[in-house]
C-alpha cells in the first residue's frame, strides 16, 4: 500500500448527502475481486449517459457533461470533498477501490458510513471529517476559483488553502500510523514475521504430524 504523508491536490467538490456505495461502484462491477481496474467505473450511472458492464470498452460510452467528474476544471482531481454519511449502503469495498484507481488520495466529508470508513485504512485512502460549517466553506471556495487545490499534511494533520488558512483535523493515532508507513492488514501482520516463524518452528517440534 502506497504510504501518505502529504500531497496538494485539486479538489473535486460532489455537493450530494448519503452518496452510496451502489452510487460509487455499480453492483454490476463487483464479479472482480482484483483491486485496480475500477476507475473508469467511478459513479459509473452518473458519469455515463449509456448503460455499462464489466469488461467493455468504456472510452466508446456516451459521456455525461453534466456531472461533475466529466468537467475539465476537476480533471486529475485527487482529493473529493462530499457531505454528510459518504459510502452509506451496502459494505463493497469495491467503492474504496474504484476511488483509489481513479486516482483520488483523499476524501474529506462531515460524516462517512463506518464500514466504508473502516474499508479506506487498507487502502491507501484518506478519510477526513470536518465539521458542516467548514465543509460549507470549502464548498464556497472550490466553486469560486478553477483548478482549487488543497494541501493535506497527515504528518502535521493539517489542511491548508490556497489563501493559507490552515485547518486542523484528528484522527486515531494508529490509523495515521497506518497510512504513513503504507500498511494494510497484511502489512500490520508481516511487521510479526520474526515471531510467526518462530512459532512455527516450534509447532513443528510440539506437532509434526501437523507438517
Amino acid at each position: 500500500m502506497q504510504p501518505f504523508t502529504k500531497i496538494c491536490g485539486v479538489v473535486l467538490p460532489l455537493d450530494r448527502a448519503n452518496v452510496d456505495t451502489d452510487a460509487i461502484i455499480p453492483k454490476q462491477y463487483l464479479k472482480s475481486i482484483n483491486r485496480t481496474g475500477f476507475g473508469p467505473n467511478l459513479f459509473d450511472d452518473w458519469r455515463y449517459l449509456d448503460p455499462g458492464e464489466p469488461f467493455m470498452d468504456h472510452t466508446t460510452r456516451r459521456i455525461n457533461s453534466d456531472f461533475i467528474l466529466n468537467k475539465k476544471r476537476y480533471q486529475g482531481a485527487e482529493i473529493l470533498l462530499a457531505r454528510e454519511n459518504y459510502g452509506c449502503g451496502s459494505s463493497r469495498e469495491h467503492a474504496v477501490w474504484a476511488m483509489v484507481d481513479y486516482g483520488f488520495r483523499v476524501v474529506i466529508a462531515p460524516s462517512f458510513a463506518d464500514i466504508f470508513y473502516g474499508n479506506t485504512l487498507n487502502n491507501g485512502l484518506l478519510a477526513i471529517t470536518l465539521d458542516a460549517e467548514v465543509i460549507d466553506q470549502l464548498f464556497e471556495e472550490v466553486k469560486e476559483e478553477s483548478g482549487y487545490t488543497l494541501t493535506v499534511d497527515l504528518e502535521a494533520q493539517t489542511i491548508t488553502t490556497p489563501s493559507d488558512k490552515t485547518i486542523e483535523f484528528s484522527i486515531a493515532e494508529y490509523r495515521r500510523h497506518r497510512l504513513l508507513n503504507g500498511l494494510d492488514d497484511i502489512g500490520m501482520t508481516l511487521l510479526h514475521s520474526d515471531k510467526i516463524k518462530k512459532y512455527e518452528q516450534n509447532r513443528k517440534q510440539t506437532a509434526p504430524w501437523l507438517f
